[in-house]
């Protein structure tokens, strides 16, 4: 397994500290936590909900489309302990310069916001791929329980 692992979100759920991300890949799905804030922001694109205002990540959207710049992809390149790390890949091309490509280092939060305005690919790197457990039972139990917390579950909805 020397590829990315391509992964989509599955769901997000609050949590008591945050908001929960389950990512997938149809056979094996993980998890980690983020800031509620930035799951509201997620959650506002994946249930197609237009903010009366933009949010953060909509402002840095529309800058990088002011500037011919696109994110092509997002990678979770590490995980340390509960810390993952990631990397955001933007493509800029204008009448300014010729085609650059960027990496950016940033919060696997930031770059899932960003990816899903976009409908940029999403990707994990093989080793932290492997050596995270698979939560997909996890998720179906909660599931299967009574929500009124208001978490938006993508697959099968």
């Amino acid at each position: 397994m020397n590829e990315l692992v391509r992964v989509e979100p599955i769901a997000l759920l609050p949590t008591q500290a945050g908001c929960a991300v389950f990512l997938g890949d149809g056979t094996k799905v993980i998890v980690f936590y983020i800031d509620p804030s930035i799951g509201a922001s997620i959650n506002a694109v994946l249930a197609k909900v237009e903010p009366p205002r933009p949010l953060t990540h909509d402002v840095f959207t529309q800058t990088l489309e002011a500037f011919g710049a696109e994110v092509l992809h997002t990678t979770i390149v590490d995980v340390q302990g509960e810390v993952f790390f990631s990397r955001l890949y933007i493509k800029a091309e204008n009448e300014i310069m010729e085609r650059k490509i960027v990496e950016l280092d940033a919060r696997p939060s930031d770059c899932i916001a960003l990816a899903v305005r976009q409908n940029a690919p999403i990707f994990v790197a093989p080793q932290v791929w492997q050596k995270l457990e698979d939560v997909s039972d996890t998720l179906d139990d909660l599931r299967s329980q009574p929500s009124e917390s208001g978490g938006y579950g993508l697959e099968g909805e």
